[in-house]
């Protein structure tokens, strides 16, 4: 079992923000494998028609964007996930 915590979550129709809190000692090319993964897997099962949605073979697209955040700029970052929703209409 791993000690991640989402913080802040917002689903889009095409994208995911997410505040989530690892242990820095985690590889976070290895925590966003297993989140990706383990969520197609669980998506696919639960929606077996999205298939014919799909390119190819993937659920989620390979790229990914990541960056640390401190004490100061977390606020702005929770608001910024939460206020996606505005943003888009």
């Amino acid at each position: 079992m791993n000690d991640w915590e989402i913080h802040e979550l917002n689903i889009q129709n095409d994208h995911v923000h997410m505040l989530l809190q690892i242990n820095p000692r985690e590889s976070l090319s290895r925590v966003m494998q297993l989140l990706k993964g383990g969520s197609s897997y669980i998506i696919r099962k639960e929606y077996p028609d999205l298939e014919e949605f799909l390119w190819g073979d993937s659920f989620w697209s390979d790229g990914f964007f990541a960056e640390s955040v401190g004490a100061k700029n977390e606020k702005v970052i929770r608001e910024y996930i939460k206020n996606q929703d505005k943003q888009r209409s």
